[in-house]
């Protein structure tokens, strides 16, 4: 494809996919309509009978809010004027235009300088062509009977800021089938993602906005956070890891489309029981298996998960020093507290290191977790939010998902399900060491409360996310039971003597 429109520009993007049929056209400029902005120049280029007019009718109609309003032609009156709510439209259609100063005589510029223009055939007035916002290329596919459409969408200067994300969008829906469907927002999580689920003939699937993460500032070695603590700041691990656990039999999503460089790739209730059941039996499925490090990636490159080792799971830590602790404590903590935390975690995790190692997705709990009834056994379990998985301890997913950080779990539903979990390890391998795994799930339980403590405050006080906070009483709650597991009696010590009102709690 060709597009005939001005020469892309230094600074300028384009676009380029396919519309299967007018209803994609019209999602098209459904979408484009609520991001232009009066004084937007937008032309329309392509060969006669291309769908330059029916797309300017779908996107004047989707600014007038207006499905039926008539919007004929403007090919013998040059310009037809609009008022939509936001702003007045020009719709210019220059086929029969004979010199380029008839547009001065209709008075275009002073029109154009507070509406929207939109303006077909802008190559019979070049100068007005060589300065578009953009500019979108139609023309027809073969083999479509003529239905589908190829588009080439050119955005230059600022406005490339303004559109790039919508743009992307766009890109993606087209390429994978999707562009007509339903939009619905859902609810997102404590990151920076958002969702939508797209519905369409029946079908259903999830739009998953992951922008690249911001690095933050240097903690230490000159590294930030997410660097220490192996957060992923692509998508490719999300595919490489959904593909891995898809291969493995898991619910995992299914990737239709992605745009990996552009970040692109569906509640509180008391526990269920038995769907909590399920999820144990899923675990324990993946954990009796030799899983490896190095898994497929995209287009035959492998992706090695990251080793969940002492740096992150210490980093992590750090974070209720950080910011649970001064939010509860009126002192000052010591560097000799600081150094005797960090020694005591350490001691108790090194040996954890040795056992055997899997695949760790890391947030496997209610939030991202799936009840999908009409399949059968661990099938029934949708996992998501799995970019961040590493290469660590098993025993860390089961007690993300039976200390759940956003639903109560009752001690006993909790010591019944770990007994389940270790049956059906047991059942699957005679030689699973039972006093060994209890050993570390305390640990990394006790890890993960502790640092996820820290994130619900830092959520409230530094991203203005207050809701967590109502989650502190029982993640506190977590934190006493894991402390009273004997291996861990020198931790629970330390909390004892540098904030014995962590249990009693207050708002941060």
């Amino acid at each position: 494809m060709t597009p005939h429109s001005a020469a892309p520009q230094l600074n300028s993007i384009r676009w380029l996919f396919d519309v299967a049929d007018e209803s994609d056209t019209i999602a098209f400029a459904r979408i484009l309509a609520a991001h232009l902005q009066k004084g937007d120049l937008v032309t329309l280029s392509g060969d006669l009978g291309s769908g330059k007019t029916a797309f300017a009718r779908a996107l004047i109609r989707a600014l007038a809010n207006d499905d039926a309003l008539e919007v004929p032609s403007p090919t013998f009156t040059l310009i037809q004027n609009y008022d939509t709510p936001n702003m007045s439209v020009i719709h210019c259609d220059l086929y029969r235009l004979r010199e380029p100063d008839e547009l001065i005589e209709l008075g275009f510029d002073e029109l154009s300088r507070d509406s929207l223009s939109l303006v077909e055939w802008a190559s019979h007035a070049p100068e007005l062509e060589a300065r578009a916002d953009i500019d979108i290329h139609l023309s027809l596919k073969p083999h479509t009977q003529g239905i589908g459409r190829a588009m080439a969408v050119t955005v230059r200067g600022e406005h490339i800021s303004r559109l790039k994300s919508t743009m992307d969008v766009i890109t993606l829906l087209a390429s994978s089938g999707w562009l007509s469907a339903k939009r619905i927002a859902i609810a997102g999580d404590a990151s920076g993602r958002h969702f939508e689920r797209l519905t369409k003939n029946g079908s259903s699937a999830i739009l998953m906005h992951a922008p690249t993460p911001v690095a933050g500032s240097i903690l230490r070695d000159g590294k930030t956070y997410r660097t220490l603590a192996r957060l992923s700041d692509s998508l490719g691990s999300f595919i490489a890891m959904a593909k891995a656990l898809r291969e493995e039999g898991v619910s995992a999503p299914e990737i239709l489309a992605a745009n990996i460089e552009n970040g692109l790739a569906p509640r509180d209730q008391a526990p269920i029981a038995d769907r909590y059941r399920e999820a144990v039996s899923l675990l324990a499925h993946l954990h009796a298996k030799s899983l490896p490090q190095l898994i497929a990636g995209q287009e035959g490159e492998s992706y090695r998960l990251p080793s969940y080792d002492l740096e992150p799971l210490l980093t992590e830590v750090e974070l209720f020093l950080e910011w649970y602790y001064p939010a509860f404590s009126q002192a000052p903590l010591s560097d000799e507290a600081r150094i005797q935390f960090f020694d005591l975690w350490r001691v108790l995790i090194e040996p954890c290191l040795k056992d055997r190692q899997t695949w760790t997705l890391r947030d496997y709990h209610s939030p991202n977790l799936f009840w999908l009834s009409g399949r059968e056994g661990h099938h029934r379990i949708g996992v998501i939010d799995i970019q961040d998985a590493v290469y660590g301890h098993p025993a860390y997913d089961l007690a993300s998902l039976l200390q759940d950080a956003r639903i109560a779990i009752p001690e006993a539903l909790e010591l019944g399900l770990i007994k389940y979990y270790a049956d059906l390890r047991e059942a699957a391998d005679p030689a699973f060491n039972l006093a060994q795994f209890l050993n570390a799930y305390a640990i990394y339980a006790a890890q993960r409360v502790t640092k996820i403590l820290g994130i619900f405050v830092r959520l409230n006080r530094r991203d203005h996310k207050p809701d967590y906070l109502q989650h502190l009483p029982h993640m506190r709650a977590y934190l006493k039971r894991n402390l009273a597991y004997p291996a861990l009696a020198p931790l629970r010590t330390w909390f004892s003597n540098v904030l014995p009102e962590l249990f009693d709690g207050e708002n941060a």
